[in-house]
């Protein structure tokens, strides 16, 4: 198959991933922290070398503040829900995954708090002075995605930080890295975000159910979920030590082993090289589709700003119907459809339908991209 649906879920992963999964979960996989034996230690101490090397690639302030979570997912609620209270005030757009707008929403119609939707303009870039008109004196979070899983659009989250701190040191920054981390460089001394989300499968190549939650040490979270943490279990409720306050119950230790290969070979690789790798090949699709006519694309055409991942419509067929040729018909995976982000399908006028994502990872080859183009081009009749 030739794989090209990496915005979803990265594929094939680097062999040393799978390298380190297998060696780990013959050797290593014991329950981390709650024994003394050398293979509960050993399994401990591949958590805390995780914690460390993102620590260092993110350039954070404490190792202990990452913490381990279910997926993306789970950690964008575990910062939504443990940092609102009623009454608060958020802030986000409608370039965001289901992962972030349906929490938001679902809390707004609870009547627990208010939220605003910033658009995204025509090229589907976020306008940092935007944010900072909407905000509020009872604005307490803003949530913005580093990078649109649909347009591929890099937002500028450092300006947006800055001036959302300056107009008030009680805001706090979520960002949603699950698009940009390990593509885009993101530097934590730098920018001041509060809370970087992610999934571990992406661009650091672990196995699914994998996630990450930076919190900042300035910041408090109420505890998403209780439970046993192997390393206190006197206390009455779960321990206010992190990353153990926020990480009840027993890690993917597993998955984390294998985070730690992915990041291996991002770091080796290099994070710049990566994003050029699959811009450029994004890049060979849109030129290629456009020469022949009949595809129309979405989201800012300087590659720089964006990731490798590239979205268009055909004019003579449906998104989903032509994802599922491709797939039966010629082998080739994409993602048709609405990616889990209604709110910027509506805005540039692709909803319900939707729109056929492409998004190469750094196995893919130009061979694969002309692959595509071929097929579309036989799919379509060369319009």
């Amino acid at each position: 198959m030739i794989y090209l649906d990496n915005a979803a879920t990265s594929y094939p992963k680097p062999e040393r991933v799978y390298s380190a999964l297998d060696r780990f979960a013959r050797t290593s996989l014991a329950n981390p922290g709650r024994a003394g034996h050398k293979m509960a230690l050993a399994a401990e101490h591949t958590l805390e070398e995780a914690r460390h090397r993102l620590n260092r690639h993110f350039k954070g302030k404490a190792s202990e503040r990452w913490i381990f979570t279910l997926n993306g997912t789970d950690a964008l609620n575990m910062a939504i829900k443990g940092s609102l209270s009623e009454g608060d005030h958020v802030i986000t757009t409608d370039l965001e995954h289901n992962s972030v707008s349906r929490p938001l929403v679902a809390l707004a119609q609870a009547g627990r708090i208010t939220l605003t939707r910033v658009p995204a303009d025509g090229s589907g870039t976020i306008d940092p002075a935007a944010v900072r008109a909407a905000i509020t004196p009872k604005t307490r979070l803003v949530a913005v995605t580093h990078g649109s899983n649909v347009l591929g659009t890099v937002q500028p989250i450092a300006d947006i930080a800055r001036l959302c701190r300056e107009a008030s040191d009680s805001i706090l920054i979520l960002i949603d890295a699950a698009q940009t981390a390990g593509v885009v460089p993101i530097d934590l001394q730098a920018v001041p975000i509060d809370f970087l989300a992610f999934p571990g499968h992406k661009g650091f190549f672990g196995p699914t159910g994998t996630g990450v939650l930076y919190v900042n040490p300035r910041c408090q979270l109420r505890p998403w979920r209780e439970g046993g943490t192997g390393g206190d279990s006197s206390t009455p409720t779960q321990p206010s030590e992190y990353p153990y306050y926020l990480e009840g119950g027993t890690p993917n230790v597993l998955g984390v082993a294998g985070l730690i290969a992915g990041l291996d070979f991002v770091e080796e690789q290099g994070v710049v090289e990566i994003r050029q790798h699959e811009v450029g090949l994004c890049e060979r699709l849109r030129e290629k589709l456009l020469e022949r006519g009949g595809f129309e694309f979405f989201g800012h055409s300087d590659p720089a700003r964006r990731v490798g991942t590239i979205s268009f419509r055909c004019e003579v067929l449906p998104a989903t119907e032509l994802g599922g040729i491709l797939d039966q018909a010629f082998d080739i995976a994409v993602r048709p459809g609405l990616h889990c982000s209604p709110y910027i399908h509506k805005a540039i006028g692709t909803y319900p339908d939707g729109l056929v994502r492409v998004s190469p990872g750094p196995f893919s080859t130009a061979d694969d991209i002309d692959q595509l183009v071929e097929a579309l081009t036989e799919i379509t009749g060369g319009i």
